[in-house]
């Protein structure tokens, strides 16, 4: 398989110079390779780097094909031929066939462009829209397709994908994964989605501790991952109790040289020998005792180091756990009851009459298009907006939102400032206490809110919610996957599992929806 992309020692730093990640080896083929990593890992810089935006550290890059990106936000001003960059070539050919074309326009005519263009509308699902149709008349899923048929008449060999199933409904997911399963060139897909990365050849994950390519898709990798956490606390539990012998071993060794000296000045304070023999056995017990401290210190300080390193490795590998508060909430007690309950913005119905009732700890995903009002539902249950007809009652007054942006969080000041603003009623300590439960201890209570990333964010506005004086009843989730990296993804669907109260979700990804034991589903329509 002949090479189209080479990384050789790779090496990629912040524009501060803080190390991303080191020696990155990779030679692309006509294959698909998923990255993956933490958030600020240098996935989406190493995609820069290859567009050549971004200019490596150490090692070299070389390109050998056509580059493709996809773009993700369409300009709705814009008619479909004038999104995919054909229409001022479309334009051309038609003077031309009606005799009114220039010697200019016979130069420049592409005249594979309309078999190529009919070819790549069918293949993306778009063979029967007009060229003309505005883009603001499109769907989410549609703007999506579109976005893939201008990349296809690029025709590049190397695709590059940077979380191209972000904020995506479920026609635009699946567009995302027609393309990559229909794909002959390479491709580097940037992406926490589990279902797209299960398509990829090859998966790379990106750590400050080193790079790892892994063969196969997400449950190759998965596995592969998992063993490796194992053997990572395997190794710090062996190098603890090393520490530990080694410290116990040089306690026991100074504890006996220190009998040796003591019967030693006995013996000169006596005078029973001759002081030539008593200052040579002094001599040699100082220079045994030196020895003795010397090797214990090289011992302890090799156990020391091995400890750090594997307790430094466990700390990048291991997901960061959260505590969830128990809530009681009987299987009989009734949450939330809509009944012909309708919405609409401006002149446009969104969804309804929609009719459905909440007991008990039930999960229950909410799905729709992009626009058909999931979010609006969440509001209109929230007490925020009210129905055009029909009714909303809560029966619980113990409901909390987290959205995508973890917008209940102020913008300004420290975690521990936003918790109190949040939670006034909290002390000092109570405070403190709470943001330990989600892994904020001692000074990182104080990391300013503006620097967190999305991953420290979630984190933090759980710990808000969590923290009342009592938790709620109902968890309102708005796309909460959204800018989160796969290790958060992941420690999220543990603390919701944890999680003993109802759970109404807007998310269009179904690996998530699955892990957190979704049951029943809202569908709207718009």
């Amino acid at each position: 398989m002949s090479s189209l992309l080479t990384l050789d020692s790779l090496s990629l730093t912040t524009p501060d110079g803080t190390p991303l990640f080191d020696g990155l080896n990779l030679s692309l083929g006509r294959e698909r390779i998923g990255l993956v990593g933490r958030n600020s890992c240098g996935k989406s810089t190493l995609l820069r780097a290859i567009a050549g935006e971004v200019t490596p550290a150490r090692g070299t890059l070389s390109v050998h094909a056509r580059l493709g990106r996809l773009a993700q936000i369409a300009d709705e001003s814009l008619t479909l031929s004038e999104t995919l960059g054909v229409a001022e070539d479309l334009a051309r050919l038609a003077r031309l066939a009606a005799g009114d074309g220039t010697l200019e326009d016979a130069e420049l005519a592409d005249w594979t462009l309309e078999a190529r263009l009919e070819e790549t509308l069918a293949s993306t699902g778009l063979r029967d829209m007009p060229l003309d149709t505005p883009m603001s008349q499109l769907s989410g899923g549609e703007r999506t397709r579109v976005m893939i048929a201008r990349l296809l008449l690029e025709q590049p060999d190397i695709l590059l994908l940077d979380e191209p199933t972000n904020n995506l409904d479920t026609d635009g997911r699946r567009a995302i994964a027609d393309l990559l399963a229909q794909w002959r060139g390479g491709a580097l897909i940037a992406s926490h989605d589990r279902d797209l990365l299960e398509q990829v050849d090859r998966i790379v994950e990106l750590t400050p501790i080193g790079v790892t390519i892994f063969g196969g898709g997400w449950s190759a990798f998965r596995e592969a991952r998992d063993a490796a956490r194992a053997q990572a606390e395997a190794d710090l539990t062996r190098s603890a109790s090393a520490l530990k012998r080694a410290e116990a071993d040089a306690q026991r060794a100074r504890e006996k040289q220190d009998r040796r000296e003591k019967m030693g000045r006995a013996t000169r304070a006596r005078g029973s020998q001759p002081k030539l023999v008593l200052n040579a056995r002094a001599e040699r017990a100082e220079h045994t005792s030196a020895r003795g401290d010397h090797l214990a210190g090289r011992l302890i300080g090799d156990a020391a180091d091995s400890f750090e390193a594997a307790r430094a490795k466990v700390e990048i590998t291991a997901p960061i756990s959260m505590d969830v508060p128990h809530v009681d909430l009987p299987n009989s007690k009734d949450i939330l009851r809509l009944k012909d309950a309708v919405a609409a913005f401006e002149d446009r119905h969104l969804f309804g009459p929609l009719s459905f009732e909440l007991r008990g700890p039930r999960r229950v995903a909410i799905s729709g298009p992009n626009g058909s009002g999931k979010s609006t539902l969440m509001r209109m249950i929230l007490g925020e907006i009210p129905p055009v007809s029909g009714t909303v009652e809560t029966l619980t007054p113990r409901i909390a939102r987290l959205d995508q942006h973890v917008s209940l969080l102020p913008r300004e000041g420290s975690i521990l400032d936003a918790l109190h603003a949040v939670q006034p009623h909290l002390s000092r300590n109570a405070a403190h206490a709470a943001l330990a439960r989600f892994a904020f201890r001692n000074e990182a209570a104080h990391q300013p809110v503006a620097t967190l990333s999305g991953g420290e964010r979630l984190r933090a506005g759980l710990a808000a919610i969590f923290a009342a004086p009592q938790p709620p009843e109902l968890l309102l989730l708005d796309e909460p996957t959204n800018h989160l990296d796969m290790a958060t993804i992941e420690t999220l669907e543990a603390a919701l599992n944890a999680y003993t109260g109802a759970l109404l979700v807007i998310s269009h990804d179904p690996a998530f929806l699955a892990a957190i034991g979704i049951t029943d589903h809202i569908a709207l329509d718009c």
